[in-house]
This record gives C-alpha cells, structure tokens and sequence, in this order.
C-alpha cells in the first residue's frame, strides 16, 4: 500500500504545472455537485479533496506550494469580505433593538460554554477564550432555504439575520484581542493600546473607508474594471490596517464587506467579484485546509478526544438553544420560529473556519501554537457536523413558521 502511494506521488509530481492545474479546477467544477447530490455541503467535499490530493495523499501540489497558499489566503479574505458584504443592513436596521439583544446572549453564551469547555480540558485561559469565540460565531449557511421557503422576509428570521452582524463582529473583536494578547504576552499597558487600537480602527474602516470607498466606487460606477479593482485593494488595504495593529487579516477583511456594503449593492462589479471570489479562490482556501489534515492522525486525535469533541458540540448546541429560547420567549415567538432560529445559528462554517486557520498560524514566542492541531482537527468536526445539521432542522422546522402565520391569520375570523 505504502509502494503504490509512493509510485502515485512520483507521477502526481512529475505532471506540468498546466496538468496540476487543469485537476484542480475539475475537482472545483465536480466535486461540489457530487456532494449536494448526496445531501452534503459543498465544502465537505472540498476539504475531503484536499486530504486526497495534500501532502497527506498524493502531493499533487508539492512540498513547496507557493501559488496555492496565496489563493487559499484571497479565498480566507475574500471569504470574509462577502460575509460583511452579504450582511442585509436594510434589515438589520429595520430590528436593530431586537437584532442587537439577539446578537449579545447568541454570542455570549457560547462563548462562556466554549470557554468553560477548552478549561475544564485542559487547555490555558487563552485557548479557551478563543474556543468560546469560534463558537459564538455562526453562518448563514441556509439563508437559501429560508429564501426558497419564503420566510426570510418573517420577523424571526429578519433578527437572526441582523444579529449576525453583531455576532461576528463581537466574536471578532474578542478573537483579535486573544490572538494580540498571545503573540505578544499579556500586560494591562498592552491590553490597553489594543483596545485604543481597535476602538480606532474599527470607526476607521467602517465609517473613513466608507466614506471613502464610496466616494472611489462612485467615480468609476461606469467602468466595471476600475470598481473590481478598487473592491479588491479596499480588501487588501483593510486587511493591512488589521495586520499593522496586529490583529487577523480577517477581521479586516470582514469590516471592509460591511464598510463598502451599501456602496455596492446590486452591482454588476460585485456579483463579479463574487463570481471569482465563489468559483476559484474560495474553493481553493477549502482545498487547502484538507492539505492540513492527516487522515490517520486526523481519526486517532478523534478517537483520542472524542469527549472533548462532545462537549464542544454540545456547547454550541446548548449556548445557541438557550440563546434563541429565552430571546425567542421574549420576543413573543411561536416554538416554531424559536426552533428556526436556533438551526439558522448552528453552522460553523465561514468566520469559524476563517478564525481557526489564523489561530492555528498564531504562535506566542516560545513557538506554541494558539489552536494546536488536536483542536483544530476536533474544531473541522464542529463545521462538518453543523454544517449538516443547521440546514436540516431548518428546511425541517421553517415551513412550519407559514403554517404557524397561516393558523392565526384564520383564527380571528373563526
């Protein structure tokens, strides 16, 4: 077995470039799919490729892989730039009281749960608190189902929506003082100039780059070359920014999409982007996060962490349950809705993912890493494992919110 894998490597390494690149983009175009075929996302199928094709299966892209990790690192940033851009801020206006207290206990009370967790494992103050901050977190990863089923438009699903704003932000910002704080040791002097910088930078790309941005876009509406350009350099300038004041490109990626959001609204510039960002570069970030994972090390750390792969989920399950439970009691919200609202909150897939790599390349100065490789391997289980159980309980439990509607819009009548 080991001869025959070898001999796959030999010739896997001696195809052209053009021939490397020519497999993956068939495995970008076929393997997606497959996957929705068979009721899986996408993404799954993604990662899955890039263990096959990794250096832990057939070295296809070589040891030294310098183009792919610079378009798995656009893919990571644009991934971000379009969870900000997604963002309907029309909405989230429309609810922002609501949205806004939704936001705070489905951010909080994961991120406490997670972080009791990562403690009561073993792991440092630190760690735990990042942990939490993955979890609080979530993707809107069925908003297409709620948007076939037609009850995106329903107040329940309005304030989800809108408390992702406020979700990933928070869960952001407590993420980038972590990973400062970890890089560089822990001083209440230290702390206090991160939170100066951040309190600076974070106006400074959603209201100056906005400001600006907008102005730029405005200028060159008519050229559709100039506004793709300028979409991408707003990315990358914000993303430096972040890195200046050390913190995550992605989180300067992330307040780029939701500096420039109104600006770019049903243009034909940001499908475009769009459009590229979707069918190369982030798939291509996907791939690349299978390249990380060793097949055989990846099942032995799950057996050996199973427990702690358990109460990670169930931290999750249980902080996002009890968030849309007391919240959805509050706000007068049928079983149903409380229900949705919950499974709309489970998948932990874009800003999860995102925040996992960066703290995984995150090293404090005597060289250990922030999210070791046991954690991020159970942590690519909380993404599989969401990533298919949101979107079920909501094509499950959303039609019931119509029938719901329908049921008291007759009973007054009766």
């Amino acid at each position: 077995m080991t001869g025959t894998l070898e001999l796959i490597r030999h010739y896997a390494g001696e195809l052209p470039p053009l021939a490397k690149f020519a497999v993956l983009m068939a495995i970008i175009v076929c393997v997606p799919p497959l996957f929705k075929r068979i009721k899986l996302p996408a993404l799954v199928g993604l990662i899955l490729a890039g263990i096959v094709i990794g250096p832990h299966g057939i070295e296809l892209a070589g040891k030294h892989k310098p183009v792919v990790d610079f378009a798995a690192e656009l893919g990571k940033l644009l991934l971000m730039f379009f969870c900000g851009l997604e963002i309907n801020l029309a909405l989230f206006k429309r609810v922002r009281a609501r949205s806004i207290k939704f936001g705070l206990v489905t951010t909080l009370t994961p991120l406490v749960l997670g972080t009791v967790v990562g403690l009561l494992f073993g792991y440092a103050v630190i760690p735990s608190i990042v942990l939490g901050s993955l979890l609080a977190s979530h993707t809107l990863l069925a908003s297409s189902i709620v948007n076939e089923l037609g009850v995106n438009k329903m107040e329940p699903v309005t304030v989800t929506v809108g408390a992702t704003v406020f979700s990933d932000t928070l869960s952001l910002i407590i993420f980038a003082v972590c990973v400062s704080t970890y890089q560089s040791g822990f001083s209440l002097s230290g702390l206090a100039v991160q939170l100066i910088q951040i309190a600076v930078f974070f106006p400074l790309i959603l209201f100056g780059v906005s400001g600006l941005g907008a102005y730029l876009l405005k200028k060159v509406e008519n050229d559709e070359n100039a506004y793709f350009l300028i979409m991408l350099a707003i990315l990358a300038v914000s993303g430096l920014l972040a890195s200046a004041i050390n913190l995550p490109h992605i989180v300067g990626a992330f307040l780029a999409g939701l500096a420039v959001n109104a600006s770019v609204h049903d243009k034909p510039a940001k499908e475009k982007l769009e459009f590229f960002g979707n069918s190369v570069f982030i798939p291509v970030f996907f791939i690349a996060i299978g390249f990380l994972i060793d097949p055989i090390v990846f099942l032995q750390s799950l057996m050996n962490n199973l427990p702690l792969a358990v109460a990670i989920i169930m931290a999750l399950l249980l902080g996002k349950w009890i968030a849309a439970e007391t919240t959805g009691r509050a706000f007068g919200y049928s079983p149903e809705a409380r229900i949705t609202v919950w499974s709309l909150t489970l998948p932990q897939v874009a800003a999860t993912l995102a925040a996992a790599l960066a703290a995984y390349d995150t090293m404090n100065p005597q060289g250990q890493r922030l999210v070791d490789q046991q954690l991020l391997n159970v942590i690519l289980v909380l993404v599989l494992t969401t990533s298919i159980l949101g979107p079920v309980l909501t094509q499950r439990f959303a039609p019931r919110m119509l029938e719901d509607e329908d049921r008291t819009r007759i009973s007054p009548a009766a």
